[in-house]
């Protein structure tokens, strides 16, 4: 590395450096960024990434505390099902939605014929990772891997996804530096990190590259193509809300126990509306919040009236999850995501 190089890197790092570095050192280590940067070239090299990818990858290099920062101090903070659920299935995302669904008809009805994945499901998606394509990224993802990468925590992962980065900008003759995500790597329409998009990523627009942050068609076709090899079946429902006798077992709601429906219904487990839950060979979990159920019984029992012996349990909702529902939660391990998509596309068909 020249001097001249050497200087900008080092100039580059003053300016980013309000927050502590490394180990929270309060210093930068030099040798350390100057082998990120090396490895980086050589293993480039040997994967057969072109010398130009490699170059603007690694041309004015920038460690960015706030990247770090984020990824150590990710919130701990946990929303009730119904403040997440009031947060993200809001009439404005639905309506939004329906636009695109007005938008979009070829396109979503190419994916379906494609993948299988009908319309209100991509949008349901959609909509709750990028609200439709408004929530613009604003990290240069080369900068983010490389400053995760000196950071250390996870620097095989995070080296990972900057090869794979810089494999999709050479093969879609994209310029990486102007590929912009999430602090974590996270780009386009529905979020794909690198490895993901390498994987699943599909031409939708048949310009033959694939960018989805860009197109539109390339982000619906590649979110069809993952649902679909995750093993979407079109033909079921995500999820079903249900109520439960007020005395069930809030052990058996999160997500982890399987029982065939006939199991879950003879448990007491029925409509809304008090009607039987349908029940045939399927097998499904029942999720619910369980902090705000069993805090609602302890609210009960306090409020109790002397005059009584028993006290008045509240109502119990949850969610039948099928297996589509599981399907969703290899894309996102949160049960409530997976809850949220199944409100979403439910009111976008």
């Amino acid at each position: 590395m020249n001097f001249k190089s050497v200087f900008r890197i080092v100039l580059a790092v003053a300016l980013c450096m309000p927050n502590q570095s490394r180990a929270d050192e309060g210093k930068f280590d030099m040798v350390r960024w100057e082998s990120i940067l090396d490895g980086v070239r050589s293993r480039a090299a040997s994967e057969n990434i072109s010398q130009a990818t490699i170059d603007d990858t690694l041309r004015m290099p920038v460690f960015v505390p706030s990247v770090v920062k984020s990824d150590k101090n990710q919130s701990e903070f946990k929303l009730s099902l119904n403040e997440y659920l009031d947060r993200t299935v809001n009439q404005k995302r639905i309506e939004n939605g329906k636009k695109m669904r007005v938008r979009y008809p070829t396109m979503l009805s190419r994916v379906e014929h494609a993948y299988g994945v009908p319309p209100h499901v991509i949008l349901a998606f959609w909509g709750m990772e990028s609200n439709y394509g408004e929530v613009k990224s604003r990290h240069k993802l080369t900068n983010a891997f490389l400053s995760l990468m000196y950071d250390g925590r996870r620097e095989t992962f995070f080296t990972n996804q900057l090869i794979a980065l810089m494999k999709i900008a050479d093969k879609n003759k994209l310029n990486i530096n102007d590929i912009r995500g999430s602090w974590a790597g996270a780009m386009g329409h529905f979020q794909f990190i690198p490895t993901t998009l390498a994987q699943y990523g599909v031409d939708g627009n048949g310009d033959k590259r694939i960018d989805i942050i860009g197109s539109v068609g390339d982000a619906m076709f590649s979110a069809g193509n993952y649902l679909s090899k995750l093993g979407w079946n079109e033909n079921e429902r995500i999820a079903r809300r249900v109520v439960l006798p007020a005395d069930f077992d809030t052990s058996l709601l999160k997500g982890d126990v399987k029982k065939p429906l006939s199991e879950w219904a003879a448990m007491g487990v029925v409509n809304p509306d008090g009607s039987p839950i349908p029940t045939n060979d399927m097998v499904a979990g029942l999720v619910g919040d369980v902090a705000a159920i069993n805090a609602a019984r302890e609210t009960a029992v306090a409020s109790e009236s002397p005059d009584t012996d028993v006290a008045p349990m509240p109502v119990i909702t949850a969610y039948l999850a099928y297996p589509n529902f599981y399907r969703i939660k290899k894309w996102n391990s949160s049960n409530w995501y997976a809850i949220a998509i199944a409100e979403l596309s439910d009111k976008l068909k």
